[in-house]
């Protein structure tokens, strides 16, 4: 039997086992697991490497509207490149309807700017701003059933803050059609009324951003989220959680037997407060929502990592570059109220966690799959095409040098953004080989991939989220 690639000698470990094997794959798709395979028109040597399924990132904004003069760093082609090199085979974008515009025309916009650019394959979120008769009667439910089967819907920012009535008629839209409501949970009125106050006080420095939005804004936010959706009786997901106040609300919620789901992220693992602190403008490069917090929220993280608070990690790549057309704020306005809020870090993501997760002994290898691919493809309807090492599986594999020391710097990384808010924290392990759906991406450092290979991915719907909808 013959096969277009064969990986031999390494390591496999998918979410549940650990065990030595080749992989056969044949027109994308994982065709055999075991030993003596036979022929391959190439065979990569995996021995002392770990062969795992490609990481799924699905909190990434690409090429995403950023206000008057605010400019995204990263295009489709460098953001899917950066996750190329970080060990994804798959990224999750988020399609953003801009307040008084169509949702069908943002998704055809959408598509028109990754079309022949990504290197990984895509599936977009859509972001609902604008909660019409339109919306929520034709359009929504329309693209639901075309595969677009989960949306975030946001609790803060001007031109995207939805009412809670507004969030109860979504989540009535996802209750009807099986689709997954994801929540940027912070309270929108009371972070303009901490902001108002601080800049009354002439406090206006970066690392005043982590001022205006501090635990109880998240807290509050959260509670009141799973409760709009314990109403409807509707899954939720917790985006970016960031501390322990609302962590404990979603372990509560699952305890009391709701489908709520939790989400955290690298830089509420590795970054604190005080990171915002640097000397004029240098601390808003580590300005995000919610912000990074302190040493105890970074242990109640790894809580929620370790025992299934959170069933997924994510990057929130959300990537500027500093300059006037992005952290320096446009239009000369130096306050934090101005400060795109997002960093970088879709490269860096798995191997922030596989260091400071595995090798630190705080996660094992099977833990760290689940939380890197397979929880994700199974939370947003994309398992087991994706997310796993299996025989009918799309060959989404990632060859990791376990034993490899790296200094994270951004003189390493690829994504579009001019500085990494990670620079200088030192990992063992790295992705060394990505291959989508049996084609190789980048290897040993190189990217020999085809721009535009990538694929868009009709999802079906969350197996978390399916049973909920009405008959």
């Amino acid at each position: 039997m013959s096969f277009d690639l064969i990986i031999r000698g390494g390591t496999v470990a998918t979410a549940a086992d650990t065990f030595s094997c080749d992989i056969g794959i044949r027109d994308g798709r994982i065709a055999a697991l075991g030993s003596d395979l036979g022929t391959a028109r190439r065979v990569i040597d995996a021995t002392d490497r770990l062969v795992l399924p490609g990481g799924i990132d699905s909190h990434v904004h690409i090429s995403q509207p950023s206000g008057e003069g605010i400019v995204m760093a990263d295009d489709f082609e460098s953001g899917t490149r950066a996750a190329a090199f970080g060990g994804n085979t798959t990224v999750l974008p988020f399609c953003l309807q801009e307040r008084g515009h169509s949702l069908r025309q943002a998704v055809r916009d959408y598509h028109a700017k990754a079309e022949g650019s990504c290197y990984v394959d895509v599936s977009f979120h859509l972001i609902i701003s604008d909660a019409t008769e339109q919306v929520l009667g034709q359009e929504l439910p329309a693209l639901i059933k075309d595969g677009y089967t989960s949306f975030k819907v946001f609790m803060t920012y001007e031109d995207l803050a939805l009412s809670d009535r507004e969030i109860l008629e979504v989540m009535s839209v996802a209750r009807e059609t099986g689709a997954l409501v994801m929540v940027h949970a912070e309270n929108f009125d009371a972070i303009r009324f901490l902001t108002d106050r601080l800049e009354r006080a002439g406090k206006t420095a970066p690392h005043f951003h982590g001022a205006s939005r501090p635990i109880p804004v998240e807290r509050e936010a959260t509670h009141r989220a799973i409760a709009l959706a314990e109403l409807v009786d509707v899954p939720v997901m917790i985006v970016h959680v960031s501390n322990r106040g609302a962590m404990e609300e979603i372990r509560r919620a699952q305890q009391r037997g709701l489908k709520v789901f939790g989400e955290t992220c690298p830089q509420y693992l590795v970054l604190t407060e005080k990171d915002m602190e640097g000397l004029n403008m240098e601390g808003s490069k580590y300005v995000c929502s919610p912000p990074p917090r302190d040493k105890e929220s970074q242990i109640a993280c790894w809580e929620g990592l370790q025992q299934g608070v959170f069933n997924v990690f994510s990057s929130d790549h959300c990537p500027f570059r500093y300059d006037e057309t992005g952290k320096l704020a446009p239009n000369g306005r130096t306050s934090f109220r101005w400060v795109p809020n997002g960093i970088p870090g879709v490269e860096t993501r798995l191997p922030i966690l596989f260091s400071e997760g595995v090798v630190k002994g705080r996660i094992d290898l099977n833990r760290f799959v689940a939380l890197s691919a397979t929880n994700h493809a199974k939370t947003y309807g994309l398992y087991p095409r994706k997310g796993t090492i299996a025989i009918g599986s799309d060959a989404d594999i990632a060859i990791w040098d376990p034993k490899r020391e790296v200094t994270i710097s951004q003189s390493l990384l690829h994504h579009g953004s001019d500085y990494t808010p990670y620079e200088g924290i030192k990992v063992t392990g790295w992705p060394v080989t990505t291959i989508v759906r049996g084609e190789v991406v980048v290897e040993d450092g190189r990217l020999v991939g085809r721009k535009g290979a990538g694929q868009h991915l009709s999802r079906e719907r969350s197996q978390y989220a399916v049973a909920e909808a009405a008959e």
